[in-house]
């Protein structure tokens, strides 16, 4: 008996032994014809065992590339695709820079930060006005994205004041627009409430199963 142990390695397991087997025995095919057409068939093959390349942009590209693949790129064949070459395909990709930047709070994010910090640079009273409720307006919508239970609009003014290095300062937090009505704004109103009704009812059943001493 053969065990898969003692076995060649397969090359792209998802094409199984037979593939493997019928690449390899088109490779020891002398006439060029006859190979042409071995491997033809052996793309049909390939692409019953796998209907969902069909799905994929130029699958039968897909199908070559993987003939090739498997045969360790010596399989002499017209190809109706460019031959793909073994060292571009074991390319290792270049390394991504991480962004370095610092974020203060996460779920402001890095754009808001950026804006607040060039309020030094606007000098025009009505915009700097604009800018200053408008931002404190979003800064309360990105807060409650991130915990829609409630938010202080005093801890919104403080952190306005902080992200633009002192520059923008709320007089009066309370004339931000209303939780309430940001978080129906953002369908989260409604939600919200069932999810506290049901949190109430559960608080509730558990009581009932607490044993007095």
């Amino acid at each position: 008996m053969e065990y898969n142990t003692t076995r060649g390695k397969l090359i792209l397991p998802e094409y199984g032994r037979n593939v493997q087997n019928m690449i390899a025995h088109a490779m020891e095919i002398a006439d060029r014809d006859e190979r042409n057409r071995a491997a033809q068939a052996i793309i049909e093959v390939m692409g019953q065992l796998n209907p969902h390349l069909r799905d994929v942009d130029d699958f039968r590209h897909k199908l070559w590339t993987h003939l090739f693949v498997m045969s360790d790129f010596k399989l002499d064949v017209d190809s109706p695709y460019e031959i793909p070459k073994q060292e571009v395909l074991n390319e290792k990709p270049q390394i991504m820079d991480y962004p370095k930047s610092s974020i203060r709070y996460g779920h402001y994010g890095s754009y808001t930060q950026r804006i607040l910090e060039t309020a030094k640079d606007i000098t025009d009273e009505k915009e700097r006005e604009y800018i200053k409720n408008t931002m404190a307006n979003f800064m309360k919508k990105q807060f409650l994205a991130h915990n829609n239970d409630a938010v202080e609009n005093n801890v919104i003014a403080d952190q306005l004041k902080e992200l633009s290095k002192g520059e923008l300062i709320l007089e009066n937090p309370d004339e931000l627009v209303n939780t309430n009505t940001i978080l129906r704004s953002m369908g989260l109103g409604q939600n919200q409430n069932k999810r506290n009704k049901s949190n109430f009812k559960q608080k509730n059943q558990k009581k009932k199963f607490i044993k007095k001493p």
